[in-house]
């Protein structure tokens, strides 16, 4: 029986649906003329300068307008954001929030060493990356033709884009780095005896004493199988295991992802070349 679209966009994750519902709005606003993509790329001298202070947002939410590439990014982007926040950010709403944000700076801080504009496909490659990375036992196929593990999917997505595009995927591999650098100051570097258990990129404490005020929004089904309910539990990271991912989520098909990586930075090189007109 079909699901309403009602239904699948409320048992959405919170922020991922927030994230979702911004950039169709920017897609929407864009397509009917309210405005216009040189009002949404990232530049440092039109933020500082010129004070427009929306930039560094707008530059996350912009992925193209209304097509076939936007609903490719979209479905690339709600897939694995919505995995790892009923995953291994289960009931941890603000952990997840606080993640994306720290992301967000390191990606916005790396856009002018490789004149990108817009940063929200590195932005879902950084996601994915952090999710194989914490899903190691996951089998995934590309196109039917080889099975490989979860933790090769990001580099399967890049050599899938360095085939179908003419140009080098800089933003990939700013994606891949920044998730890396997540992943290890919060999954391996904690667990080395000369850390002493330190987690450099902890969510604030100022954040998470209000943890117990946000209610995460988990489906029934999810909660009857024992999700963690109390904030000890949810602060321990516990990786899902292989079967109650795949009964969620279904089969995870490299070939559909990798289909939804065509390049959202075409014509950087003519937006950068209006800066200083801008």
């Amino acid at each position: 029986m079909p699901i309403p679209i009602e239904t699948w966009y409320y048992d959405v994750p919170l922020v991922t649906r927030l994230y979702a519902t911004g950039a169709a709005l920017v897609a929407l606003a864009v397509q009917t003329g309210f405005t216009n993509a040189f009002q949404l790329y990232f530049d440092y001298k039109l933020v500082f300068y010129q004070n427009q202070f929306w930039r560094p947002l707008t530059t996350f939410l912009y992925f193209g307008p209304l097509g076939l590439d936007f609903v490719f990014h979209m479905f690339f982007l709600v897939r694995y954001s919505r995995m790892l926040e009923e995953g291994s950010f289960y009931g941890r709403t603000v952990d997840y929030a606080w993640m994306l944000l720290l992301s967000a700076m390191s990606l916005l801080c790396l856009s002018p060493f490789v004149s990108m504009p817009f940063l929200g496909s590195p932005l879902a490659f950084t996601l994915v990356y952090i999710w194989s990375r914490r899903n190691p036992s996951i089998p995934l196929n590309f196109l039917g033709l080889f099975v490989f593990t979860a933790p090769y999917l990001p580099w399967v997505l890049l050599a899938f884009t360095l085939l179908l595009n003419s140009h080098f995927p800089t933003g990939d591999l700013m994606g891949i780095a920044v998730g890396h650098i997540y992943y290890f100051f919060e999954d391996v570097w904690p667990k080395e005896a000369a850390s002493g258990g330190r987690r450099y990129l902890e969510t604030p404490a100022f954040l998470t004493r209000r943890r117990i005020n946000i209610v995460a929004e988990i489906p029934e089904d999810d909660m009857a199988e024992g999700a963690p309910d109390t904030e000890t539990e949810a602060n321990q990271y516990h990786p899902p295991s292989t079967t109650a991912h795949e009964s969620r989520f279904g089969s995870t098909e490299a070939a559909a992802a990798g289909s939804s990586l065509p390049n959202t930075t075409t014509g950087a090189n003519s937006t950068n070349n209006t800066n200083g007109t801008s």
